[in-house]
C-alpha cells in the first residue's frame, strides 16, 4: 500500500481533524467577513476594499490579496454579480482556483521507486527550516505515516549544532521505531547525511529523511551547508535529495514567507509542510505562501497527536474553510 492509499484510508479521522485545526482561522476569518457585511446589500467597491483589508487581516498576504481582489472585481463586472450573499461564493471559487494551479503541478503523494546502476536505491528528503517551526516533529511524524504506510524508512539527524536536535530525532526514532543515525553535537552535517545514504543502502530502506539545521543568520554559510550535504549524498545517489521539504510555522503569519523566500534562495525548495494550524488564526498564510512562491504545500499539522500531520487536499482545505457552523 502507498502512501497515498494510507492517507486515503484515514480520510475520515483527518477529515475531522482538519475541521479543529482551522477552527480558529475560520471564526477569526468570518467575524471580520460579517462585520464587514453587515448593513451592506451589494457588492461595491466600498464592500471589495474592505474585504481586501479582511484577507489582508487573515495572513493571506498582500500581492495574493491584490490577485484575489482583481479576479473578484472582473467577475462582478462580467458576470454581474450584485448581491453580498454571492460573496462567499465568488470568493471560495476563486481561492479554490488559486490554491489548484500551484497543486497540481509540481508532484504526486507516493513516493517514486529510486534506481542506481540497476539497483533499487532510497528515496531521500531533505528537511529544511528555522529552529522551532515543528521541524523535528514533522520528521517524526512523518516517519510514522511512512512505516505505517509499509515503507522501511531511516533518519540522518543532520542537524548537530544543537544538542537538543539531536536528543529530540532520537526520541523521535525510537517512538516510532525506525534507526537513526547520529554523529552527536558538533559532527559534520554532510558526514552525518553520507553515512545514513550508505547505511540506508545496504539495508534496503525505502525513504530517509535527513534534518538539517535551522539557521538563517548566515546566508551564505546556510547554502554552502546545504549544497554540500546534497552533493555527498548524491556520491552514491546521483538525484538526491529527491526532495526538498520546507517546514514552516503557521501561526507566524507573514514571517513564514519571508523565512520561505530565503530558504528558496539557499537551495531548491520543492514542497512545504505548513505546522501549528490548530493553534493559529492564521491560517490564511497557506493560500499566500501557495500562491507566491509557486511551491506546492504537501503536508499541514493540524494537532499534536502522531497523526495529525495529514497530505494538504486543497480541495478539503477550502471546502472546510467556507464551512459555516
Amino acid at each position: 500500500m502507498g502512501l497515498f492509499d494510507f492517507f486515503k484510508k484515514n480520510k475520515k479521522e483527518d477529515q475531522i481533524q482538519l475541521d479543529k485545526g482551522l477552527e480558529k482561522t475560520k471564526t477569526g476569518f468570518f467575524e471580520k467577513l460579517t462585520k464587514l457585511l453587515i448593513g451592506k446589500s451589494t457588492i461595491d467597491e466600498e464592500v471589495l476594499d474592505q474585504l481586501e483589508e479582511v484577507l489582508i487581516l487573515s495572513d493571506v498576504g498582500v500581492d495574493t490579496t491584490i490577485k484575489i481582489i482583481h479576479k473578484i472585481r472582473e467577475r462582478v463586472a462580467k458576470e454581474r454579480y450584485t448581491s453580498v450573499a454571492e460573496l462567499d461564493k465568488i470568493l471560495k471559487e476563486e481561492i479554490a482556483k488559486l490554491l489548484y494551479e500551484n497543486q497540481e503541478r509540481k508532484y504526486n503523494f507516493d513516493v517514486e521507486p529510486q534506481y542506481h546502476n540497476g539497483k533499487k536505491v532510497p528515496y531521500v528528503i531533505m528537511v529544511v527550516g528555522v529552529n522551532g517551526v515543528g521541524k523535528t516533529t514533522t520528521i517524526g511524524k512523518l516517519s510514522n505515516r511512512f512505516k505505517e504506510s509499509g515503507y522501511k524508512v531511516m533518519i540522518g539527524a543532520a542537524d548537530t549544532y544543537r544538542a537538543a536536535a539531536v536528543d529530540q530525532l532520537k526520541i523521535w526514532a525510537e517512538r516510532v521505531g525506525v534507526p537513526i543515525i547520529d554523529k552527536g553535537m558538533g559532527a559534520d552535517p554532510a558526514s552525518v547525511a553520507y553515512e545514513t545514504v550508505k547505511k540506508a543502502i545496504q539495508e534496503e530502506v525505502d525513504v530517509v529523511l535527513i534534518d538539517t539545521a535551522g539557521r538563517l543568520h548566515n546566508k551564505t554559510n546556510l547554502m554552502n551547508e546545504l549544497s554540500k550535504i546534497k552533493r555527498v549524498m548524491a556520491r552514491d545517489i546521483p538525484n538526491a535529495p529527491h526532495e526538498v521539504l520546507l517546514v514552516l510555522d503557521a501561526s507566524t503569519g507573514q514571517n513564514a514567507i519571508l523565512q520561505a523566500q530565503e530558504f528558496t534562495k539557499a537551495t531548491d525548495v520543492s514542497a512545504l509542510a505548513l505546522t501549528k494550524l490548530d493553534g493559529t488564526a492564521k491560517g490564511g498564510v497557506v493560500i499566500g505562501i501557495s500562491d507566491m512562491l509557486q511551491i506546492p504545500v504537501k503536508y499541514i499539522g493540524v494537532g499534536e497527536g502522531i497523526n495529525d500531520l495529514q497530505l494538504f487536499d486543497p480541495k478539503s482545505f477550502v471546502e472546510t474553510f467556507f464551512q459555516k457552523k
